[in-house]
């Protein structure tokens, strides 16, 4: 039964992301594609399914390839090793290009995250949260981030990884200290040798954060992204968090996509992840698809 729901389900994808194409004008096919990196998914957006004991870590990896993703953020599951997780992308052609951790890891030994990122033979470690009291993230918090990431990021560094830190929308509270935002605060007082940043769209957008201004403003210190956007006449906040409606198909939202990706692109970002937070994760993913092959120069 899983079979013929994956069948069904990817033969539909694929008419839904060449339908755009069958119509296009000779001038239009001519043109250059925007979008020049590799196809990749954040696995959270497959976590429904990763719940779901009716579905197979295979079931979903095959659906992941059938949509036509081919690298991957995330890691093993179901009781799976990292190695077993690593020989199933590996047979359908996918790889783990970024690897997740904890704060909490990251602060007591960074270690066994950088066994585990090896094992799974990924090139990126990522945290996204910090923890904090509630909605209100304070300078000491953004202080003892620094100085956590610092630490961790050097021996992620000696290990020949690169770790990521992935703001969520709180760190662009006003810095009480100083100009900028916490999220400037802890940039400016990181190890560029050690600390790079994850830019996750939605998040940006919703802290208040210009995407563009700040691919811009720091460069390549955003290796990463999470192509992800927000709903259209959502007014964000500094809480990290949002209604899983406001996540919408890329292109139907708030963001300058063309701008981004140009601006990404510029600065020699070469890893893209697709997330959908959204409770209609295979109606979003094939029209973010299609959006983002649609985009040309």
């Amino acid at each position: 039964m899983r079979k013929t729901i994956l069948s069904l389900f990817a033969a539909s994808a694929f008419l839904m992301l060449n339908a755009c194409g069958s119509s296009e004008s000779k001038e239009e096919s001519a043109k250059e594609p925007l979008y020049n990196a590799e196809l990749g998914v954040q696995m959270y957006t497959f976590r429904n399914q990763m719940r779901d004991s009716t579905w197979t870590v295979e079931a979903v990896l095959d659906t992941a390839k059938a949509l036509g993703f081919t690298e991957i953020e995330g890691g093993a599951s179901r009781g799976l090793s990292p190695e077993e997780f690593k020989a199933l992308c590996d047979a359908r052609g996918m790889k783990v290009v970024s690897a997740g951790s904890s704060f909490e890891q990251l602060g007591e030994d960074p270690q066994p995250i950088i066994d585990n990122a090896k094992a799974l033979g990924a090139e990126y470690v990522m945290c996204a949260w910090i923890p904090h009291d509630g909605n209100n993230f304070t300078f000491e918090d953004a202080e003892n981030a620094v100085k956590v990431f610092n630490a961790a990021g050097k021996k992620i560094a000696d290990a020949g990884l690169i770790f990521c830190y992935h703001p969520h929308g709180y760190e662009f509270r006003p810095n009480p200290n100083g100009e900028g935002t916490l999220l400037d605060y802890i940039i400016s007082n990181t190890d560029p040798e050690s600390v790079s940043f994850e830019m996750d769209v939605l998040w940006t957008m919703h802290g208040g954060g210009d995407p563009v201004a700040l691919l811009k403003k720091y460069g390549d210190r955003y290796k990463l992204m999470h192509v992800k956007d927000l709903k259209k006449g959502v007014q964000g906040d500094f809480t990290g968090g949002t209604p899983a409606e406001n996540d919408v198909p890329v292109g139907m939202g708030q963001a300058d996509w063309p701008a981004i990706f140009t601006e990404a692109q510029k600065i020699g970002m070469t890893h893209f992840f697709v997330e959908d937070e959204s409770d209609k994760e295979f109606e979003n993913i094939p029209q973010s698809i299609e959006y983002i092959k649609s985009l040309t120069k």
